[in-house]
C-alpha cells in the first residue's frame, strides 16, 4: 500500500504536528525493523529537507550485529538519507556516541564548537542526535553499566543540517515523541 506525506504548515511545530499521525499510520501493522526506520527517516528529510537523517543502530558485543574482532558495542549506520554517513562510532565519542552514553537528546547549534564532533561531512552545521530506548533485553554487559534497566539505548536518530542553529527544543519534543511514537525497536537490533 503506497503513501504520500503531505505536510503543510508554516512554523517548524506544526509541520511536526501534521507530521506524526502520518508517521503513525505509516507504521501501523509493520512489524519489520528496517522498514519501520526506514519510511521514519524518509518522512522526515522529506519533510523538514535536513542535509542528513538517520538512525545509528548499537551493536550487540555477544551476537549477530557485532562486528568481527570489536570488544565493546558500537553504533552502526542503519535507514538514512543524504550523503555518505560515518559507519561506526564508538561509545562516548562524536555526537551520536555521547547522546548513547548520556541517555539523552543532544541539541548541537554548531558542531564546530562540539568537542570531539566527528566530522561525516563538511557540510554539517548543527546537528540533533535522539537517543532511542528499548526493553532491557540484556542483563549487563560493556556499555550497559550505568544504565537504569529499562532505559537502555538500542539506537540513535541523527539528523545534521547545513545552516547553524536549525536545531531547537521544538525539534527535541517532536522526534523524541515519533521516537517513542513508533516503537521501532521491540527486542535487540
Amino acid at each position: 500500500m503506497g503513501h504520500e506525506i503531505k505536510v503543510e504548515g508554516s512554523s517548524k511545530e506544526e509541520k511536526y504536528m501534521n507530521l506524526i499521525p502520518q508517521i503513525k499510520a505509516l507504521l501501523e501493522g509493520e512489524a519489520d525493523m528496517v522498514a519501520r526506520m526506514s519510511n521514519t527517516v524518509a518522512a522526515l528529510h522529506s519533510t523538514f529537507g535536513f542535509l542528513w537523517t538517520g538512525f545509528y543502530r548499537v551493536t550487540d558485543t555477544c551476537g549477530d550485529t557485532a562486528a568481527a574482532g570489536t570488544a565493546s558495542p558500537e553504533l552502526v549506520v542503519g535507514p538514512f538519507q543524504g550523503p555518505v554517513a560515518c559507519s561506526r562510532i564508538a561509545y562516548g565519542k562524536g555526537v551520536c556516541g555521547t547522546a548513547w552514553k548520556e541517555g539523552r537528546t543532544l541539541v548541537v547549534p554548531d558542531v564546530d564548537l562540539f568537542p570531539g564532533h566527528i566530522r561525516c561531512s563538511s557540510a554539517a552545521r548543527s546537528e540533533i542526535v535522539v537517543p532511542v530506548f528499548g526493553p532491557d533485553v540484556r542483563k549487563s554487559g560493556p556499555g550497559i553499566a550505568g544504565y537504569p534497566s529499562a532505559r537502555t539505548v538500542t539506537a540513535v536518530l541523527d539528523i545534521d543540517s547545513a545552516s547553524p542553529g536549525t536545531f531547537d527544543m521544538t525539534d527535541a519534543h517532536y522526534l523524541e515523541m515519533i521516537c517513542r511514537m513508533c516503537h521501532i525497536f521491540t527486542g535487540h537490533i
